[in-house]
Formats: structure tokens, C-alpha cells, sequence
């Protein structure tokens, strides 16, 4: 091989040699990095939401007993959430039909409205709460006829009261949530017929009632 074609050759083995060395400076050995997924968010309960409801109410907490009497109506309402605590308001009404024995007579409870304040805790799809709240329920007095098994009725009267309870609800997909709930509601001093003789009456009782709430 002449001087020449050495020289060539040399600078050319020199050349490819140098290229390699800078590759192998350029290339990332680092080991590829797992793929980042985004943790999954946690279940809000903020928000508006209507509802349907239907239970019994009954004076005796026990539900089974023979005083008991259908409960059903509608609810809506608004919930607040600030991390696992949850606090709102809700507007209720039910048709209820309950009635209660008193001396010289009965008393029917028919229709109830309630304004309530709700309180609890989310744990990510169930919320345990508390409740508290006013309702106005309409009465009417029925007394026997005298001589006869016959009952005649007095003038109906609304009647404010209180109520206190809890319960749970549980939020499925498509914003539908189930809830079980205890209410214990006071009505004190309430008008009752008595032979004749106005008198007053403490009429409480219990409700236990499942609904469905639809939030948007």
C-alpha cells in the first residue's frame, strides 16, 4: 500500500472511531422511568340533589307494631364538603296518615314538612350523618259521638315541631344514592277532643324511612 493510501486509511479509521466514541457519550443508559397514573379521586358529595322517600311512622320506636302507618313523600336538598366533612340542608315533605289515640278521642297526622341541617362524615362513597331541624304537621282531632261508634271530626290545626336523627347513604354510578334514615319528631301541646273540654296533648313519634336521592 503506497504512503498515500496509508495516510488516507488511517485518518479514515481515526475518523469512524471518534463518531463511535461521541455515540456512546450521547446514549442514555438511564433505566426507562414506570409510567405515571394519576391516583384515583376521591367521591364528592357537594352538590344538589331531589329525592323520594317512604317508611313508616309510629309514637313506639319499634316499626313492627300495630300503630304504625305508612310514610311517603319527596325531598331536596344541598350538600357542602371541605375534605372528609360533609354539612347541607334539606327541604322535606310527607304524607303520613298516623293516628293516635288520646283521651275522649283521636288525633290523625297527615301532612309534614321539615327543615332540616345534616352533618357527618364522607368515606368516599358513604355518608354517615346527623340531623336536626323544625316541621309544621297537620292534625285533625276526631271524638266519639255520643251514644254511637261513630267518630266525628274537629277542625284540622298545624302544629310546629322539632325533630332530631341520623343515618347512611350510599352513592352508586350515574348519581343515584340510597339512604336509610331515623327521625324522632316532637309535637308538644297539641290541640286533642276530650268530652267536650279543650285539651292538650304531647304527640311524638318515630319515622324510619329508605329513599333514593338523584344528584346533579
Amino acid at each position: 500500500m503506497s504512503p498515500i493510501k496509508r495516510k488516507i486509511f488511517s485518518v479514515g479509521v481515526s475518523t469512524l472511531m471518534a463518531c463511535g466514541a461521541s455515540a456512546a457519550d450521547l446514549a442514555d443508559h438511564r433505566v426507562p422511568s414506570a409510567p405515571s397514573y394519576g391516583a384515583p379521586g376521591t367521591f364528592s358529595w357537594a352538590g344538589a340533589y331531589v329525592g323520594l322517600h317512604g317508611g313508616v311512622a309510629s309514637p313506639k320506636f319499634n316499626p313492627f307494631n300495630n300503630d304504625r302507618a305508612p310514610a311517603v313523600g319527596a325531598q331536596v336538598g344541598y350538600n357542602f364538603q371541605a375534605a372528609s366533612g360533609v354539612f347541607g340542608a334539606e327541604l322535606e315533605g310527607s304524607y303520613m296518615n298516623n293516628e293516635v289515640r288520646v283521651p275522649g278521642g283521636k288525633v290523625e297526622s297527615r301532612f309534614r314538612g321539615a327543615a332540616k341541617a345534616k352533618a357527618g362524615l364522607g368515606f368516599d362513597r358513604t355518608f354517615v350523618y346527623g340531623t336536626a331541624g323544625v316541621t309544621t304537621t297537620e292534625f285533625e282531632g276526631r271524638h266519639a259521638a255520643f251514644g254511637s261508634d261513630m267518630w266525628k271530626s274537629g277542625p284540622n290545626s298545624w302544629k310546629q315541631g322539632y325533630l332530631f336523627g341520623g343515618g347512611v347513604e350510599h352513592a352508586f354510578s350515574g348519581g343515584v344514592s340510597a339512604k336509610i334514615e331515623y327521625n324522632y319528631v316532637i309535637n308538644n301541646a297539641v290541640p286533642t277532643p276530650s268530652a267536650g273540654i279543650s285539651s292538650k296533648s304531647n304527640l311524638n313519634d318515630n319515622v324510619i324511612k329508605a329513599g333514593l336521592n338523584f344528584r346533579f
